[in-house]
């Protein structure tokens, strides 16, 4: 029997675009504000999740929207700061995601998702992917936050998953290209905000999910 191959996602921001729920989000309580909240509300989450590692990512998601408001001067009201959580079922998954998923599983590959958020959430945005996914390791499974290995170590012990038979794919640098970099997995940037961080601590960088499949198959290939 061939080996199973694993490809591992990000979901937020790699997958959905979180940052247009986030700023859509802020955008209802503070219109003309979205995009100021979202640059603010990014920096505080990291924070947050730092701080916090064990706490739930709706938890996170108010929280983080309370000092970024707060430090804007504007007035979020207490039962307001849960307007992310509750959009989040909503939030849009990229065009290409669902062609570019559906080859790789065509190819062969099995999907996990690897994401900083809780079961419920999770399970609520499956339904937007239209594609099946095989396994997945929620922040709430493992009481962390990527850049924590967490998430990386529980995928590996459960499914057996190795350099020889798993890419990562995430937008994230910091959070996946960072500590997948640091753990020797093989990876696949997919620069969406086209940053200038090193390419090199990845083995392939695209801009989007076009093309993956080909791309994951040559990682997959040299590692």
């Amino acid at each position: 029997m061939s080996q199973i191959r694993w490809a591992t996602f990000d979901c937020f921001g790699t997958l959905v675009d979180w940052r247009h729920g986030i700023a859509t989000g802020a955008e209802l309580l503070f219109p003309g504000q979205g995009e100021r909240v979202l640059e603010r509300y990014i920096r505080h989450e990291f924070e947050v999740q730092r701080e916090s590692p064990s706490i739930r990512y709706r938890a996170v998601l108010a929280e983080a929207l309370r000092r970024a408001t707060a430090e804007l001067g504007l007035p979020l009201r207490p039962d307001d700061a849960s307007v992310l959580g509750t959009g989040i079922p909503y939030w849009p998954v990229f065009p290409e995601v669902g062609a570019a998923l559906t080859e790789l599983r065509e190819s062969g590959w099995r999907l996990a998702l690897l994401t900083n958020c809780d079961r419920d959430i999770i399970g609520e945005t499956q339904r937007r992917l239209d594609v099946p996914v095989d396994a997945v390791v929620t922040a709430e499974d493992v009481g962390a936050y990527k850049p924590a290995h967490h998430h990386f170590n529980r995928f590996a012990e459960s499914f057996g998953a190795t350099r020889d038979n798993w890419v990562h794919v995430a937008q994230s640098y910091v959070h996946d290209m960072v500590p997948a970099s640091e753990l020797n997995i093989p990876r696949v940037w997919i620069n969406r905000m086209a940053q200038a961080d090193d390419p090199a601590i990845a083995d392939a960088v695209l801009p989007n999910l076009h093309g993956l499949a080909d791309t994951v198959e040559r990682v997959h290939a040299a590692r």
